[in-house]
């Protein structure tokens, strides 16, 4: 086939058809009355895929199938009625109007009503923030804060015309008359309920002297207990100081707010009976320690008494001479036993003195004078003469004898050994 140019294309063979000519906006503008006249509000079921959010709050994304896909918007306001999260993946049923974007030449379901397949938009927005809740740790039990044994205040957080709120005092009036109620008024169901319960648990720390709340109301239906499983209220509830009792609906009924409380009481009745103790059981409980007062009191009595006659019966307090005779006499032993342990010491340090004495005579020079031996020394000197060396001659010599002195001068030496001068 031959290039040819578009000047040579005669225009006659293309001629139009004898119908009228439209712009691209008339035709566009047939097809979005067509087709919105036509599906003025329709239910389809798919599965999201492409969800974005925008700052503006609108939420864009696909609805699709095996075969098909579909594009969707949800406006700020349906998607901030709706009680669950919206994600991809996430089977619904959508329902809306189709409509024909222009610009675009496109069409998509306007979303105003949207509810997940399988599951209650409720069921699954509980299901959501349980799980949500869950991650974060307010329900795990090491949160939890033990109730006062006995309040002085108690703050109530329902509504003030409702029967629950009558079962409360009723219980609280008759079991422990002494406490003081606060009401604290809120809706517990419709619109606007659960801001005004988690504003009410929000100020409760600001009331003097209160020691524990309950939260909570009758029995319904989910939507009725609905102000209960917000999250606003979960968070008060977990943010509280004071000890939460909560108590929504019936035995069967389980909300977010019984998880995250610190106890949860399967009726408002019941909830009175955890928050005070019985006037009933406590004057017993009076009455028990009391008797049991006065018979530890007699006990010990009896048992003082059995102790002091033992102590009277002793023989030292019968006859209180007789002891004393005997200390006297143990007293005379002592002495005696005294005086001859002295006289043994004594006895025995005169044997040692006399046996040292002996002993020293032994030794004494004198006693060897006595014996025929002498002691020199040089006249005016304090050395005895031990050697021949320590005699020079022509010194006078003084030589102790036994009975005197003898005052003497040496002529001469002569060395030898004392056997030789002996001989």
């Amino acid at each position: 086939m031959g290039k040819h140019s578009f000047d040579s294309i005669n225009l006659a063979d293309f001629a139009m058809p004898d119908v009228p000519l439209k712009t691209v906006s008339q035709l566009t503008q047939e097809i979005k009355n067509c087709l919105e006249t036509e599906f003025p509000f329709v239910w389809v079921s798919g599965e999201i895929s492409n969800l974005s959010r925008a700052a503006s709050g609108h939420c864009y994304l696909t609805l699709k199938d095996d075969s098909a896909q579909l594009r969707a918007i949800m406006w700020r306001g349906t998607a901030n009625r709706l009680k669950f999260d919206l994600h991809d993946g996430l089977e619904v049923v959508a329902a809306g109007r189709v409509e024909v974007y222009e610009a675009r030449g496109s069409y998509q379901l306007i979303i105003e009503q949207c509810e997940p397949q399988g599951l209650g938009a409720l069921e699954l927005a509980f299901r959501q923030l349980h799980e949500k809740l869950a991650g974060e740790g307010l329900f795990d039990p090491e949160h939890k804060q033990p109730l006062p044994a006995i309040p002085q205040r108690i703050a109530l957080v329902t509504s003030p015309t409702s029967a629950a709120v009558r079962d409360m005092l009723q219980v609280l009036t008759r079991r422990w008359p002494a406490a003081e109620i606060l009401i604290l008024p809120v809706l517990v169901q419709g619109p606007g309920a659960a801001a005004e319960i988690a504003a009410a648990l929000r100020s409760v720390p600001q009331i003097p002297g209160v020691d524990v709340v309950i939260t909570g109301r009758g029995g319904g239906s989910l939507e009725d207990l609905w102000a209960f499983n917000e999250e606003i209220v979960a968070r008060a509830i977990y943010d509280c100081p004071i000890p939460v009792v909560s108590a929504v609906g019936h035995e069967i009924d389980v909300t977010i707010a019984d998880l995250v409380a610190d106890r949860r009481a399967l009726t408002p009745s019941e909830a009175a009976e955890l928050v005070v103790p019985d006037v009933r059981d406590i004057r017993a409980g009076i009455a028990q320690m009391r008797n049991r007062l006065i018979g530890g009191l007699k006990q010990q009595a009896v048992t003082a008494r059995g102790q002091l006659d033992a102590l009277a019966s002793r023989r030292v307090f019968t006859q209180p001479a007789e002891r004393v005779h005997d200390l006297q006499q143990l007293l005379d032993e002592l002495e005696a036993r005294n005086r001859r342990a002295v006289q043994r010491i004594v006895e025995t340090a005169k044997q040692q003195l006399a046996s040292s004495s002996a002993s020293l005579d032994a030794l004494s020079p004198l006693a060897v004078l006595g014996r025929g031996y002498s002691l020199s020394k040089i006249a005016g000197g304090t050395e005895f003469l031990k050697t021949i060396d320590d005699a020079p001659a022509g010194a006078t010599l003084q030589t102790l004898l036994a009975d005197g002195r003898v005052t003497s001068k040496i002529e001469s030496t002569d060395a030898g050994q004392p056997q030789d001068f002996l001989e």
